[in-house]
C-alpha cells in the first residue's frame, strides 16, 4: 500500500511541469473574474435580502 503510493506520488512528479507565462496569466485571469463573480453574486443576495426585509 505505501510502496503504491510512492509510485503513484513519483509518477505524478515525472509527468508535472512548470506552467509557462501565458497558462500562467490564464488561470490568474481566471481565478481573478470567478473571484469577482462570486464577490456579485453575495453583495446582489445582500442586496435582496436588505430590500425584502425593509419591505416587511
Amino acid at each position: 500500500m505505501l510502496k503504491n503510493f510512492v509510485y503513484e506520488c513519483r509518477r505524478v512528479l515525472r509527468v508535472a511541469r512548470k506552467p509557462d507565462r501565458d497558462e500562467y496569466l490564464q488561470i490568474s485571469r481566471i481565478t481573478g473574474v470567478g473571484m469577482i463573480l462570486i464577490g456579485v453574486l453575495g453583495f446582489i443576495i445582500t442586496l435582496i435580502s436588505y430590500l425584502v426585509g425593509g419591505m416587511v
